[in-house]
This record gives C-alpha cells, sequence and structure tokens, in this order.
C-alpha cells in the first residue's frame, strides 16, 4: 500500500480509531492490516462476547501522527481540527528513544474525549461518499440527525443497532431543533447546558422507570413502540432500554428549559411555604405546573410523593439558598449537580446486565429475569411510600404527649402496612422464581404455612 494514494477526509468530531477504520475499507484492507503501521502497546477493549467495541479510541505519538495523515493524504493540521483525540499525549507511549517510532494506544473513547456514538451513514456518505460505518465524539444533547430524522445511538454498547429512526416521532426531532434555545438559556443563567441536560435527563429517566407503574402514561409506551419499527414484540425489556434515551427527549428538553426559568423557581418557593416551611403536598403547584409542561397534567401529584428525587434535591437546593440555610453535612450546595446513586443507567451497563440476567435459569436466576418489570416496581413504589413517612417523623419529639404519640403511631403503622405489603409481593416473586419456601420463610421471620398461605392469596388484599 502506497500512503496517501487514496485521499480520506476526516468527519468533524470522529474517532482517530473511526478514520483508521475508513481508510483500510477505502483500501480494501482488513483494519489489523493498517494498525501494524503502528506499534500499539495494549489491544482494544471488548465487548462480553469478545467482540472490539465501537467506542475503543487510538491515541498515537507524534510519530504516529505523522503516519496518519501521510496515510490519509491530508495535513496533521487538518486532522487535529477534526479529530478530539489526535492531538490527546499519552504518558506511556512517544518517550525516551522509542519517540521516533509510530506508536498507539487504545483507550475507552469517553476517557479521552467524551461520549461517543455512531454517525449517520448518509451524512458520512454525503461527506466523504460511502455509505459506511462511523464513530464520532457526539454530546447526548446531539442525538439527533435532523436532515435524515435519526437518533444515534451510543457506541459502547454490545448490540447491533446504529441508530433509530424517527419518521414516526416527528416530537424527537422537534425538541432537538429547540435544544440551541435552552443551551442559550442556560448560558444566560449562568448554568452550562451540560449541566441543565444533565439533571433533566436523570429528572425524566427516573419518570421513565416509574412510568411501567403508570395507567396514565400514553405517550411512552407509544412511541416506544415507534422507535422499534411499529411493535418491541416480545423484547420489551431491550427496547426499554436501547429507546429510552430517544423516547424521553422532548420531555428531557422541556424539564430543562422549564427549571430554567425564574417562575418556576418562584413556584417551588412557594410551594415549600417560604419563609414558613411546610410539607410538599399532592397540590405542589411547582410540580403541577411541571407536569403540565410535559403534557401530563396528572403528574403533578405523584411528582410531589417522589422524596429523595434528583427532582426534589434541586428544589430543596433552590428554597434553602433563598432561605440563606445550608444543607445537611457534606451536601454540595448546587442545584443542578445530579449525585452519583441518581445518575441513569447507562445503555450499556443495562444490556450487560439483561444479558447476564437471560442466561442464568431457575431458583438461580437474576431478579431482573424472574421478576416483571411492574412488579419490581411496584415493589419499589411500596418501600418509597413506607420511607416517606418516616421521613415525616424528623423532629417530631416536640409538643404534647398525646400529639407526639398520634403523629409517631399514623406514621409509623402506615409504613409498617406498607412494609407489609412489599414482603408479600417480594415472597410471591421469590417463589414463583423457584426459591424454596422454607427459604423465604426464614428471611421474612414468618412461618412457612402462614407464608404460604397469603402468597396463595391476592398480594394486594390487605
Amino acid at each position: 500500500m502506497t500512503a496517501g494514494v487514496l485521499r480520506t477526509v476526516p468527519l468533524a468530531g470522529e474517532l482517530t480509531a473511526s478514520l483508521i477504520d475508513r481508510v483500510a475499507d477505502r483500501y480494501g484492507l482488513t483494519a489489523a492490516g493498517v494498525l501494524r503501521l503502528w506499534t500499539c502497546r495494549n489491544s482494544p477493549a471488548r465487548h462480553d462476547g469478545g467482540g472490539v467495541r465501537a467506542d475503543a479510541e487510538v491515541v498515537l505519538n507524534e510519530a504516529g501522527r505523522a503516519v496518519l495523515a501521510e496515510l490519509c493524504g491530508v495535513e496533521p493540521t487538518v486532522l487535529a481540527r477534526a479529530l478530539p483525540a489526535f492531538t490527546v499525549d499519552d504518558p506511556k507511549i512517544g518517550t525516551g528513544r522509542e519517540a521516533a517510532v509510530a506508536q498507539a494506544r487504545w483507550r475507552a473513547a469517553g476517557a479521552v474525549a467524551g461520549p461517543a456514538a455512531f454517525g449517520c451513514r448518509l451524512c458520512t456518505a454525503r461527506r466523504t461518499g460511502a455509505a459506511v460505518r462511523a464513530v464520532r465524539y457526539v454530546p447526548r444533547w446531539q442525538r439527533v440527525c435532523v436532515r435524515h430524522g435519526r437518533w444515534l445511538l451510543n457506541a459502547d454498547a454490545d448490540q447491533p443497532l446504529e441508530h433509530l429512526d424517527l419518521g414516526s416521532v416527528p416530537e424527537v426531532v422537534a425538541a432537538q431543533r429547540r435544544w440551541p434555545g435552552v443551551a442559550r438559556r442556560a448560558g444566560r443563567a449562568g448554568v452550562e447546558p451540560e449541566q441543565a441536560f444533565q439533571l433533566a435527563h436523570a429528572v425524566v429517566a427516573r419518570w421513565w422507570e416509574q412510568a411501567l407503574y403508570w395507567e396514565q402514561e400514553e405517550v411512552w409506551p407509544y412511541r416506544l413502540h415507534q422507535l422499534a419499527g411499529g411493535s418491541v414484540g416480545d423484547e420489551l425489556a431491550k427496547w426499554r432500554i436501547v429507546g429510552r434515551d430517544a423516547a424521553i427527549f422532548p420531555e428531557v428538553v422541556a424539564v430543562a428549559g422549564a427549571l430554567l426559568e425564574p417562575a418556576m423557581a418562584e413556584l417551588a418557593w412557594r410551594a415549600s411555604g417560604g419563609l414558613r416551611p411546610r410539607a410538599r403536598d399532592t397540590g405542589d403547584a411547582f410540580c403541577r405546573r411541571l407536569g403540565e409542561r410535559v403534557g401530563r397534567a396528572w403528574l403533578g401529584p405523584l411528582l410531589a410523593a417522589d422524596t429523595g428525587s434528583p427532582l426534589s434535591d434541586f428544589t430543596g437546593a433552590v428554597v434553602r439558598a433563598r432561605r440563606g440555610e445550608a444543607g445537611p453535612p457534606g451536601w454540595r450546595e448546587d442545584p443542578w449537580h445530579v449525585k452519583r446513586e441518581q445518575q441513569p443507567a447507562t445503555m450499556a451497563g443495562q444490556l450487560r446486565i439483561l444479558a447476564a440476567e437471560q442466561q442464568s435459569g431457575g431458583s438461580g436466576s437474576r431478579w431482573r429475569a424472574t421478576v416483571s418489570a411492574e412488579h419490581r416496581c411496584h415493589i419499589t413504589q411500596l418501600v418509597d411510600e413506607a420511607r416517606e413517612e418516616l421521613v415525616e417523623l424528623r423532629g417530631v419529639h416536640s409538643g404534647t404527649t398525646a400529639e407526639v404519640a398520634r403523629t409517631l403511631l399514623e406514621h409509623l403503622s402506615r409504613s409498617a402496612a406498607l412494609i407489609d405489603q412489599a414482603i408479600v409481593h417480594t415472597a410471591a416473586a421469590a417463589v414463583t422464581a423457584g426459591v424454596a419456601l422454607e427459604e423465604i420463610a426464614a428471611w421474612s421471620r414468618l412461618p412457612a404455612q402462614e407464608l404460604a398461605e397469603i402468597v396463595a392469596a391476592d398480594p394486594d388484599d390487605g
């Protein structure tokens, strides 16, 4: 192969490894054959099934960059402008006497220059003349190819799709068109657009998990079926993972825009009681307005009852700042900060868990594989409601004996009833999965015969 005979132009934001793949394809060679031009210090990351991850990135030393520039037939400055990782230095290569040797080292794209997604093949063909696979660094809020109506999927997951067709869900494309305005509004408010998106995404992704138990929710099921080509068939679990970010994108943009509005902060302040704090109730005006902003007027009471969520943390920080109060010890007083435990699971991580669950069977199966999403959601909801009852007891030990006793007993009894229901639902799920009744009885501290009778009855029967 004579370097530079066939000119290969880079795509804006493309992974260096992706460009090398396209160069190999242009010369009719394998990527492994072209990579022999560099001394590789390690191997690319692979999926559990053995395939190389599409987001595997290559970092080159100075000599290695020169080789790639010559191979592509373009100036190094052109590659530096287009490829975010082209000028990234790696301390493990390119030093000492070996600096003159073209070297490369494999890294994960996310650790080099951010999240990676598959490029639109139609756009690639328009730019290069060949409709081949390309992988680019793309922020999560720019995953829609507006020209061709496609949602560009993450490149780190072990699944074959590169995009989802948005032809039947134009509201997703419309939301992408609205996002720049939201980003500008964030800038004017002194908030990084990335922060606004991350918080809104965490808020709506939490709703997505809870929505399995929302009888009124009709938009997302329809949208998910359309993203799956008309129907998810018998692969609901997979499509809820693969299609989540595209399905919720319109709501994410709407929530980000709403949370940036001073009027919404004022509603949160009033709902909190202002300078006379009070517990949030189902008539919370902030939650009601937010539900209306996403086209779900019925959602407000559900949001008001969801304590410990990214949304409640946001409103709490906004209210405390206005009162001049400090948060709990170690609390980061930034309303736009999303705690690690509240960050949504990635598509790649969820697919790995799903694959592991599907490979197991019987009582040794994975919980998520044998217990339906609706059943898991119901158990979680019962536990969350019980927790909320207990949270209401903070600072309750003041007042008359009768007042304190009544408050304690009412909340404790309601919490106990909810926990009892959660125990029954959990036991029923375990029995269905094949776990021995004697083991379940020991764990729940209930007589086996009594437990068998409870599980055999309607779990929702008080």
